[in-house]
Order: C-alpha cells, then sequence, then structure tokens
C-alpha cells in the first residue's frame, strides 16, 4: 500500500515538473525567438516593385554626395515591409480616388496633394520614392530649433556662417541675432548662413543632425535621414514626398513657423559697418494664390527643384509637396497651384482619400477597434497568416500562462513535502521495528 503511494506521489511530482517546463516554454519571451522567419512579401525587393527610387534616390550627378576620406557611405534607410499611410502609399506612378479625374502633368518625379488638419492624402505620385529634400530639410531643422532655443537667445555670425554656399540671407562675422530672425530668415529667404548658425546654436552641426533625425523618425518619416542642416546635397541624403508632407504639417503646429511661413518681409540686422535690410519671402504663391499660408521652396543639381506650399478655402487646408521637379513649363509654384487646385476640386466632388498622413511612427500608433473588413488591410506585411503571432502577455494556455506557472510551482512544493514527510515516517517505523 505505501509503495503505490510512493509510486503516485513521484508520478504527481513528474508529471507537475513537466507542466512547469512547459508553461514556461510557451511564454512570451521564449516563444518569440522560435517563430519562423517572415516568408518573402511582393515588393520586399525594390528592383522588383516596379518602383526605382524605393530604396535610393537617383544616382547624383556630381561628387557632392562622396563622404570625407576615411568615411564608408551610408547605407540605404530600410524600406517598411507596409508602406506608411496605407496601401496605396506604395504605388508608383499616379495615385487618384476611382473614379476621379487623371492629375494635371507635373514634372515632379513624386509628389503629394494632403489636407493639413485631418492628414487624409487625396492624391500623389510615388509618395514614398526615395527623393531629395535640398531645402526643405530646413523644415526640420525648423522644428528642432523651435523646440530647443528661446526666441530671444542671441546668436553671434561667424566667417563660417557667411561662408556658406548657396542661398545666404546676409549673416556676417560678429552679427547678432536672434534665434527668431534666424528662423523667420531659414523659412521665407532659406537662408543656408541662417541654418548653419542655428544649427550652432543646437549643439553644432552633427548634434543638429542627430535631432533632426530623431524627430522624423518620431514622426514616421521614414524614408528621411539629413545630411546637411541646409539641405545641401551629402551622403546618404534622402526623404520622400509623404515624409516633406508629415514633417511639412507638424511644423505647421507652431505658430512660430507658420507665422514664419505666411510673412512677406523682415527687417534683418546688419553687421560690421553694414547697416540693416529687408529680407522678402521667396514663395512666389504667397502673393497670387487666394487664401495660400505659405510653404517652402528648394534647389540643389542632385535634388533638381523642390516645393512645397499650403492654401485654405473654407474649412480646408491643403498642403502640396513636389520633388525632383523642373521649371519647364513653369515655375515648381505654378505647378503646385495646379497641384492645390486639383485637390480643392476632389475635396469639391466628395472623392475618397487614398491614404493618410500618419501622426506618429507606426510602431507606435494607437490601436483602435477595426472591423473585420479593414483588419485584413491593415494588417503589417511583416505578418504571415501561417504563422499566427503570439500576442503581448498570451501564451499557449490562453492569458494565464504566468499565473499557472505559480500555481504549478506551489503545488510541487507541497507535494515534494508530502513526500518527504511519508519517507520520514517510513524511516521512523522502520527503526522502531529493529
Amino acid at each position: 500500500m505505501r509503495s503505490t503511494a510512493s509510486r503516485s506521489v513521484q508520478t504527481l511530482v513528474v508529471s507537475l515538473f513537466v507542466l512547469i517546463i512547459a508553461a514556461l516554454i510557451t511564454t512570451p519571451g521564449v516563444s518569440a525567438t522560435a517563430r519562423s522567419p517572415r516568408k518573402a512579401q511582393p515588393g520586399d525587393n525594390p528592383a522588383e516593385s516596379g518602383c526605382p527610387n524605393r530604396a535610393v534616390p537617383p544616382a547624383p550627378v556630381d561628387t557632392s554626395e562622396e563622404p570625407p576620406p576615411g568615411e564608408e557611405r551610408p547605407s540605404p534607410l530600410p524600406v517598411p515591409a507596409s508602406p506608411v499611410g496605407g496601401p496605396r502609399m506604395g504605388e508608383c506612378g499616379p495615385v487618384f480616388p476611382t473614379g476621379a479625374a487623371e492629375p494635371p502633368a507635373i514634372t515632379a518625379a513624386s509628389w503629394i496633394i494632403a489636407d493639413l488638419d485631418t492628414g487624409e492624402v487625396l492624391a500623389a505620385k510615388d509618395p514614398h520614392a526615395r527623393e531629395r529634400p535640398a531645402s526643405l530639410i530646413k523644415v526640420l531643422l525648423a522644428i528642432v530649433t523651435i523646440r530647443e532655443l528661446r526666441p530671444d537667445m542671441v546668436v553671434v555670425g561667424t566667417q563660417e556662417d557667411a561662408d556658406q554656399e548657396g542661398t545666404r540671407v546676409g549673416i556676417g562675422p560678429g552679427g547678432e541675432y536672434t534665434v527668431r530672425q534666424l528662423l523667420y530668415a531659414l523659412v521665407m529667404h532659406s537662408g543656408n548662413d541662417a541654418a548653419h548658425a542655428l544649427a550652432r546654436a543646437l549643439g553644432g552641426v552633427q548634434v543638429a543632425l542627430d535631432k533632426m533625425n530623431s524627430v522624423a523618425r518620431e514622426l514616421g518619416a521614414l524614408d528621411t535621414r539629413a545630411a546637411t542642416p541646409s539641405g545641401l546635397d551629402g551622403p546618404g541624403m534622402t526623404t520622400s514626398a509623404y515624409d516633406q508632407s508629415l514633417i511639412f504639417r507638424a511644423a505647421m503646429k507652431h505658430r512660430e513657423f507658420a507665422e514664419a511661413a505666411a510673412t512677406r518681409q523682415i527687417d534683418f540686422p546688419g553687421y560690421a559697418s553694414k547697416p540693416g535690410f529687408k529680407v522678402n519671402n521667396d514663395n512666389r504663391l504667397l502673393l497670387n494664390y487666394p487664401g495660400f499660408v505659405g510653404g517652402k521652396t528648394g534647389f540643389t543639381d542632385d535634388a533638381r527643384h523642390t516645393y512645397l506650399g499650403a492654401a485654405k478655402r473654407g474649412e480646408h487646408r491643403l498642403a502640396v509637396v513636389l520633388l525632383r521637379g523642373e521649371r519647364a513649363p513653369g515655375p515648381l509654384s505654378d505647378q503646385g497651384a495646379k497641384l492645390l487646385d486639383y485637390g480643392f476640386a476632389l475635396l469639391n466632388a466628395g472623392s475618397r482619400p487614398v491614404g493618410e498622413l500618419v501622426d506618429r511612427a507606426p510602431e507606435v500608433q494607437p490601436k483602435g477597434e477595426v472591423s473585420s473588413d479593414e483588419s485584413a488591410e491593415l494588417l503589417p506585411a511583416s505578418a504571415d497568416s501561417s504563422e499566427p503571432e503570439v500576442a503581448a502577455g498570451r501564451t499557449a494556455f490562453g492569458n494565464v500562462g504566468l499565473p499557472l506557472v505559480a500555481l504549478a510551482g506551489v503545488a510541487a512544493l507541497i507535494t515534494s513535502a508530502m513526500w518527504w514527510r511519508r519517507r520520514r515516517a517510513r524511516a521512523a517505523r522502520a527503526a522502531a521495528d529493529a
């Protein structure tokens, strides 16, 4: 009889330990490592997707993007498995609502029309193509400046500021400028000298670039990497029309940026014996497009002409971004006006949006409830229907994996104590019989 009881206890102990091991194996931290790698998805290979610039911009035309001696060329940014902003944002050609009129002829290789308030994308062309931003990257620098520097902080100009290539507002060594004045010069006149002065105030060029790229990732602008604070071409510089819409939308939420973009003229300080002077806004549509609220222009040899701008009609503010355009048959601002007209026409017709501008990086997007029809579209491309993911906090036992482990442990301890007590009793009886 005692032998049978002993075997039962031993069997129970073994069973409980097996249960503990099984529960531990199926907890999230362990099971995640055992998942099979994701199967290849259509479009993973940019060369096979029909989008020649899905991973990198076109080849540069000069040596401005060559890294300094001893430094390696930056690797291309990863291409997200699912296009940020919705499935249609991964298309290459013109993207517009079913049944709507075709977009106007535009020279830009990539463009987008979006609602600044709702975030709805009304139409686009190759919105996630990797292009170069030129001076549009200054919008990202403006956001960092507004976040981190006091507007009344004084920055003293240097010769290095004055020696910057390209468009300059007229900063000179020894001149004293407030951050607010430099911000307006940056946005209104695209001053590369102002960009360099602000980068210095932020801690230096590399620190400013790190901050700019951090903000881009925060916003979900995953095609964007700033290589220079001004937008001059540099190693690894990249963006997309979609990203520039995200960044511009975020900038327009700051009163300081919106006011600078809509300002036509300011007084700017001189330096040494040079008197102060007027700085004018270089955005043509500010003067001749009804309801225009501001924008930004850009050009480099590699980026070609770039442009962004926004206008308000009724309750809607629409923004356009154009990348890698040419001035024929007209300036990119005029082409932007055509896209704005087209966007407002789509709104008036009640056309459905083709995508959306996200509010933050996709991995931290709030997960709202969706219908069963929507859920299939919203699944990330990395999900494999044949290999369901184990949700956080769940195991093969459901939601009770960790409590089960604890319960099994307690049961094992009780059972072991009972077994040990029986063993001592047998030993005592054996000693008495002797």
